[in-house]
């Protein structure tokens, strides 16, 4: 198993940036891809980025241009840089690894972050 723990979420006004993070343990050496999920209030979790073990990236439409996830595999840890957020951003964010070779990775789950933007 891999265990996810993520930081960095808040309270931001519109137009302002924040940084997410994910520090991976356990069983590390099966971790391949890595990415970001979302849920907000009354709506169904949504793919947000990943990123492959290789450093291949994939966003949604929604964040292209504003977001982008990045990983130091040193660290066992991977970002969400977070630019020009939206109330429409405002959600919970949770990290997630793929163990096998298929993505979006989504075999193991972080406890989740709330990012909140206000107007």
């Amino acid at each position: 198993q891999v265990q996810l723990v993520e930081s960095g979420g808040g309270l931001v006004q519109a137009g302002g940036s924040l940084r997410l993070s994910c520090v991976a343990s356990g069983s590390i050496w099966r971790i391949n891809a890595m990415g970001w999920y979302r849920q907000a209030p009354g709506k169904q979790r949504e793919l947000v980025a990943f990123v492959t073990r290789g450093g291949n990236t994939n966003y949604a439409d929604s964040v292209k241009g504003r977001f982008t996830i990045s990983r130091d595999n040193a660290k066992n840890t991977v970002y969400l840089q977070m630019n020009s957020l939206q109330p429409g951003d405002t959600a919970v964010y949770y990290c997630t690894a793929g163990r096998g070779g298929g993505n979006p990775p989504n075999d193991d789950w972080g406890q989740g972050t709330q990012v909140t933007v206000s107007s």
